[in-house]
């Protein structure tokens, strides 16, 4: 390279490297005044709650032992026990307050997807002939979602929440001031589409399913090969309601609280998958498919896109989309597939790379029942960070 060739690429790189700091600074900017709308609708509920309110609604701080640990990483997306105070539990004033707390930690898109899916609760159990009885008052509830607080909002030491009820869970941990962690953060749509009047369709999750498609139609017959791990689509996604990530075996039982219900098939695997087909979905540290350095400009695009999705759920600022601008960070983006890749028909994906792992799932009630689940492998709930900041506390 001559010199004047190597002086704009140092030019370039130095670019590169001043809009990379750049954008580190915005989002942690960003990330703060997201954190401070957290702590302002917490305080706001929490001031709202009567004493026994509290005692339900309050954990213990993120951090405070195995055990405290152990229910603040406990996650469902399932009609189950979540934790905490439900909207039944509240009075309507209340309501507003709790989603108030829910919207600070969503995009604008984010919050009337989870609107949206909340509402769902009633379409299914029209869906079902209003008549499915799991032995409380109302099966399909869309009062049964439930919020808790962990830790003092606004304080010093790091706070978190979660909300969550039937295909909803969002968590969310505040470490220093700004936001640390969102992940897990799982949506699901039961109906996945819905008739609406006029000959309009509800699809609350379309766009993460028709983008998937596109993407993995449009590989050429040998990339294909590689994409599509296996021609049956598991049950579920395969990582489950795992606190960490991992190829441990999920069971069916572990997608409920303990004493809440008994599914049927309880300790089969929750994506009723034995023997090969296990092996080929299992999660492993190395991503299956086929990553994003082999995807031509307009399957590169695809990707992006279809990232956007999950990511976009989250505030600006918050959200890790920015980083896929980089391409090698796209570059190590695996697409993955099991199924069919027909519309209509039983269908997997899941995307991997550093940091990252997306799952989707549609197969049941007539491939009309999505699961769609974003999740941060080496920082869910925001274990690393969380030690971090323990461990600068007790610096000497």
């Amino acid at each position: 390279m001559s010199d004047a060739g190597r002086g704009i690429a140092n030019r370039a790189a130095m670019s590169d490297a001043g809009r990379g700091v750049a954008n580190r600074a915005a989002m942690s900017d960003a990330g703060r005044e997201v954190a401070n709308r957290m702590a302002e609708a917490a305080l706001a509920w929490l001031d709202s709650l009567d004493a026994d309110q509290r005692a339900v609604a309050v954990g213990p701080p993120p951090g405070a032992g195995d055990a405290a640990e152990a229910e603040r990483t406990r996650w469902f997306y399932t009609p189950t026990d979540h934790g905490g105070l439900t909207f039944h539990q509240q009075r309507p004033a209340q309501h507003r307050l709790v989603m108030r707390l829910v919207a600070s930690g969503l995009s604008e898109a984010g919050y009337t997807t989870v609107a949206t899916v909340l509402g769902l609760e009633n379409v299914l159990d029209h869906v079902e002939g209003f008549s499915v009885n799991w032995g409380r008052e109302r099966t399909r509830d869309p009062g049964m979602y439930y919020l808790r607080v962990f830790g003092e909002p606004g304080g010093p030491q790091p706070w978190g929440w979660r909300f969550g009820g039937h295909h909803v869970s969002l968590n969310n941990l505040v470490v220093d001031g700004r936001v640390a962690a969102t992940t897990p953060c799982f949506l699901g749509a039961d109906p996945a589409a819905s008739p609406l009047l006029g000959g309009a369709t509800l699809r609350p999750l379309g766009t993460a399913e028709d983008l998937a498609r596109e993407l993995v139609r449009s590989l050429r017959p040998e990339l294909a090969a590689r994409a599509v791990l296996l021609a049956r689509a598991p049950n579920d996604i395969v990582a489950g309601n795992s606190a960490q990530v991992g190829d441990r075996v999920v069971r069916r039982s572990e997608l409920w609280r303990p004493g809440t219900h008994i599914p049927d098939r309880a300790e089969h695997p929750a994506t009723g998958l034995y023997g090969a087909s296990h092996r080929a979905l299992v999660l492993t540290p190395t991503p299956k498919g086929v990553p994003g350095a082999e995807l031509d400009a307009a399957q590169r695009e695809l990707l992006r896109a279809l990232l956007g999705t999950y990511l976009d759920r989250v505030p600006d600022g918050v959200s890790p989309l920015p980083r896929y601008d980089d391409p090698a960070a796209l570059d190590a983006v695996h697409l993955a597939w099991a199924g069919s890749t027909t519309a209509g028909e039983p269908h997997y994906y899941r995307l991997q790379g550093p940091r990252l792992l997306v799952e989707w799932t549609n197969i049941h009630r007539g491939v009309n029942h999505a699961h769609a689940v974003w999740r941060d492998p080496e920082t869910d709930f925001g274990g690393d960070v969380l030690a971090a900041h323990h461990a600068a506390d007790h610096v000497p």
